[in-house]
């Protein structure tokens, strides 16, 4: 287990938001950090791919929405890529209680995050006195080396110790949760992916109207068992046919000014 809690380790710091590697945030955060992607990197490193990518599609609908102005983050997302996934599968409850401990950790990773931010100041005044003093080695080593160094041990280590000795141990505890405390986490796992997609619509949406193509999607999901084939034709369709034939927006009417009915003098 130990190449295994390597290999997703390593993953988890190439896909780190500062993490310059895999073309900047291209392939790292943009890439590799969406659940649906180390989902199946996970599973095909823990030797179940199929349940790997079941739990990346219900944590990505969690974030789907997730925006990183600036640098805040409500809940890291990497280490709901890689750790928490790789617990979710190990675990063995499914996806809904994978997606309970994703949020969980996705929470506390934030922590770590932050600690990350903290600590680079620390280079960044390191390197303003390496240029007071023309050292150019030592503003190298603090403004590329010593940062990333950082970034990595605050990476790797909590998700090598997380897959490697949670492989050990979070079956077993699991199994001696509560029956009840197991239910609240199926729950509340079933519940965030829609709570994320609602975000998603709320963001992306103008017109309430426009709501009646997301329940039409969900009809032909639900009830009529449309495989997703299907479905991106049905939508495409209702794209066209909304962008083509929607009335044309009525010309504005200016006001008329009010005549002036006083007398002039």
């Amino acid at each position: 287990m130990i190449f295994e809690a390597t290999l997703i380790g390593i993953l988890c710091y190439l896909g780190a938001l500062s993490s310059p590697w895999l073309f900047g945030l291209t392939g790292g955060w943009y890439l590799i950090t969406r659940p649906l992607v180390s989902g199946m990197l996970v599973g095909l490193i823990l030797g179940d791919v199929k349940t790997g990518i079941m739990i990346g599609v219900a944590v990505q609908a969690v974030y789907i929405a997730m925006v990183t102005p600036g640098g805040s983050m409500p809940a890291d997302l990497n280490f709901v890529a890689y750790p928490a996934i790789a617990l979710g599968i190990l675990s063995g409850k499914g996806p809904e209680v994978a997606v309970a401990l994703a949020a969980t950790i996705g929470i506390a990773g934030t922590i770590l995050f932050n600690a990350m931010m903290v600590l680079n100041s620390y280079w960044n005044h390191r390197a303003d006195i390496a240029i007071e003093h023309g050292d150019d080695r030592g503003l190298y080593l603090n403004s590329a080396i010593f940062p990333q160094a950082t970034n990595f041990l605050l990476r790797f280590v909590p998700t090598f110790i997380a897959v490697y000795f949670g492989a050990q141990y979070i079956s077993g505890l699991m199994d001696s949760l509560p029956r009840m405390v197991l239910s609240i986490m199926n729950v509340l796992g079933g519940i965030l992916p829609a709570v994320g997609i609602a975000i998603l619509l709320k963001q992306i949406i103008k017109s309430y109207s426009l709501l009646i193509y997301f329940l039409v999607g969900f009809i032909c999901i639900v009830f009529l068992k449309l495989n997703m084939v299907a479905l991106v034709i049905v939508g495409s369709l209702l794209a066209l046919i909304h962008y083509n034939y929607k009335p044309d927006a009525l010309p504005a009417v200016r006001p008329v000014a009010a005549a002036d009915d006083e007398d002039e003098f």
